[in-house]
């Protein structure tokens, strides 16, 4: 017995002293399941894993696909043939915005002879990633990546460079759709189902920080649903810790069969590096506007149910005899709204979308963006104590009969700027609340009198030179009056301002 100890205890230091990075030989192998099988037999009660067992039963709770790294083989796995698929689709993004600037001194009849009204434009650059999810050159990025720029450049991983037409932005997503021309097919990586992705998957995150290259990191996800963070309005983020830097915007989250989970969009950090609390949009909302770009669109729109929805708080779970806050509270219901024809009232809470939980309503928001127009969706809600189901048919939002946009030319501080009256289509667009009514800005193009002046798209005009504003046409009469002196009443974000401009 004692001899059978003192071979196992040299076999043991045989092994430990072995160098972590070498090859381990079949015949080392061989030996140590021979050994764990020694040990079993001369310390009994204190069995050493057995590795096949540890396969069998580790992974069994979290599917065949999933299981925990647990031997040397697993460990010494390497990313790079993920990586060498995907990374050609991942491209930087160069983008050039030239802004004129007002002069201090306009308006000024003595120094604007000498400084006139303008200043040199001043040009801003920015730096990011894209992602190409069309082998015809369709790229996926942020909408703060490219902004209002003028010229976008988009360079390949192998050096080749691109001039690119945008398709399609949206500032409230985040999200912008842009396109490349060549005569062969480009590289592209598949998007995925980011509903399939659990708390613990492995990841990569593909993108330009710093303006350094190209550049891979891994991580796992670390939560799912974040909402609230402050980034833009949607609020429906992948949480990742794999390192996402500044330049990382705009470029590609994949899973491990090397399809598109997200794309990397913003980090938490008070220095503005990486702590490893990155954000990323869910592929889904991804793939649904691509969808919107490639039937033409412009923008994106999202369907209509007419219905306000607010968050269930833990005292309305209580009077409703809910066990926990969640799902989305109706607030109030369009009578001609689709909400309206299923059966929808204020009062009910949506608990599912499509046999999806609703955790908030930020979730309700982000299911319905991802379902086509016209599509029929299921409903779980509570209503009057009890739970059952509804079917909502998903439209567009009405039009409204205030016509088109109208530009304002002559000479006011609204000159230049494009306006039309609110529906509740044009107010979704502007991400303004539904039922807002008046005469908006839509657009502002930079340079023009209304954007030295100030004004922004989503303001909404109230009054001018004591004048109420409720339709184009009143806006209109009132921009044309011969005047200097402009006393304006403008609301934004639900306030109103007022201002003296002279012009």
């Amino acid at each position: 017995m004692r001899k059978l100890l003192a071979a196992a205890l040299v076999s043991l230091a045989f092994v430990a002293l072995m160098p972590l990075g070498a090859a381990v030989p079949s015949y080392a192998q061989e030996d140590v399941g021979g050994l764990r099988g020694l040990l079993n037999e001369l310390l009994p009660g204190r069995d050493a894993p057995d590795d096949k067992a540890a396969v069998e039963s580790g992974p069994a709770q979290s599917g065949p696909e999933r299981r925990v790294p647990f031997a040397r083989q697993d460990i010494q796995l390497s990313f790079a043939p993920l990586v060498r698929e995907t990374a050609p689709a991942v491209v930087n993004v160069y983008a050039k915005q030239v802004e004129a600037t007002r002069s201090p001194f306009a308006g000024d009849p003595f120094f604007e002879q000498f400084f006139g009204r303008r200043m040199p434009p001043r040009v801003q650059s920015s730096l990011g990633s894209g992602v190409i999810v069309d082998p015809s050159g369709i790229i996926v990025t942020n909408y703060h990546v490219i902004g209002e720029a003028d010229d976008i450049k988009v360079a390949l991983s192998d050096g080749r460079e691109y001039e690119s037409t945008i398709l399609l932005k949206d500032e409230s997503l985040d999200l912008a759709v842009m396109k490349i021309e060549a005569d062969a097919a480009f590289p592209a990586i598949g998007i995925g189902d980011s509903d399939a992705l659990e708390v613990g998957d492995l990841v990569l995150a593909i993108g330009n920080p710093f303006g350094v290259g190209q550049t891979t990191t891994s991580g796992i996800v670390s939560a799912l649903a974040r909402n609230h963070i402050g980034i833009v309005d949607f609020g429906f983020f992948i949480q990742t810790d794999a390192a996402i830097n500044p330049g990382n915007s705009g470029g590609a989250l994949i899973d491990m069969a090397g399809r598109l989970v997200g794309i990397n969009t913003a980090i938490y950090s008070r220095t503005g590096g990486s702590i490893g609390i990155g954000f990323a949009i869910p592929s889904n909302m991804v793939r649904a506007v691509v969808e919107a770009a490639r039937q033409g669109e412009d923008h994106f729109e999202r369907p209509f149910v007419g219905a306000q929805f607010e968050p269930v708080t833990a005292q309305i779970a209580e009077a409703l005899g809910m066990e926990r806050p969640a799902g989305a509270l109706v607030t109030a219901v369009d009578v001609d709204g689709p909400a309206a024809t299923a059966g929808l009232k204020p009062g009910d809470v949506v608990l599912a979308l499509n046999g999806a939980p609703i955790e908030h309503v930020d979730a309700l928001g982000y299911r319905l963006a991802t379902q086509p127009m016209g599509s029929a969706v299921a409903f779980d809600i509570l209503s009057q104590g009890a739970k059952r189901k509804l079917t909502v048919t998903l439209a567009r939002a009405p039009e409204g009969s205030g016509g088109g946009p109208v530009e304002i030319a002559g000479e006011s501080p609204f000159a230049g700027a494009s306006v039309a009256a609110l529906s509740p289509r044009l107010a979704r667009r502007l991400r303004l609340p539904a039922r807002t009514t008046g005469v908006a800005m839509v657009e502002v193009p930079r340079g023009s009198p209304a954007a030295g002046f100030g004004f922004r798209p989503r303001d909404i005009v109230r009054e001018v030179n004591g004048v109420p504003i409720d339709t184009v046409e009143a806006l209109v009469s009132a921009a044309a009056e011969n005047t200097r002196w402009w006393r304006l009443t403008v609301e934004r974000d639900g306030q109103l301002l007022r201002q003296m401009l002279r012009y």
